[in-house]
């Protein structure tokens, strides 16, 4: 494996810039690594995760985990949740474990590795260290229209026509 590959960007950083809110975790901290338990191998349970601050306005929430440094051209989903409702503020540990652990009408779409849930993070063993982007997307309608076999780049495709404000923060792990 090329451990000397260039680093890919932040792909939020490439999109329109859009305001932002604030996104908490009593699980991860913005810039360390991903705990074991949110790693595919330690524990594979999805994170804690709270907002605050969103734009008047915003009537849904999507949740993503995206990772830009796979070593595919098109990064690696770990998690998309569509359609909380604008009173979804928080989703607690393990809300990734199935759509059962979901409020509303909300619900998992396929992550990159085959299923409906949260999928921790598991990079290949000795390449470079990987980007955990989780990202909220404030968004101006009550659902994206998409169903559990759209695809997560479909749903951010539809979602950066609806974003009103997006806040993230971002793990790292390595093998």
């Amino acid at each position: 494996m090329d451990l000397t590959r260039p680093i890919a960007p932040n792909p939020y950083e490439l999109l329109p810039a859009t305001p932002t809110f604030e996104l908490r975790s009593d699980d991860l901290e913005d810039g360390q690594p991903i705990p074991a338990l949110h790693t595919a191998a330690g524990g594979n349970v999805s994170p804690h995760l709270a907002w605050s601050g969103f734009p008047d306005g915003t009537k849904a929430f999507a949740v993503t985990c995206f990772d830009p440094d796979a070593p595919t051209p098109a990064g690696f989903w770990h998690w998309t949740v569509l359609d909380l409702d604008a009173t979804t503020t928080e989703l607690p540990q393990g809300a990734g474990e199935s759509d059962l652990a979901l409020s509303g009408a909300a619900f998992h779409l396929r992550n990159d590795g085959g299923d409906h849930a949260y999928m921790g993070a598991a990079p290949p063993r000795g390449d470079h260290v990987h980007r955990y982007i989780f990202a909220v997307h404030a968004l101006d309608v009550d659902t994206l229209d998409l169903d559990e076999d759209a695809s997560a780049t479909k749903a951010s495709f539809t979602a950066l026509f609806h974003t009103l404000a997006r806040a993230y923060l971002t793990v790292t792990f390595q093998h």
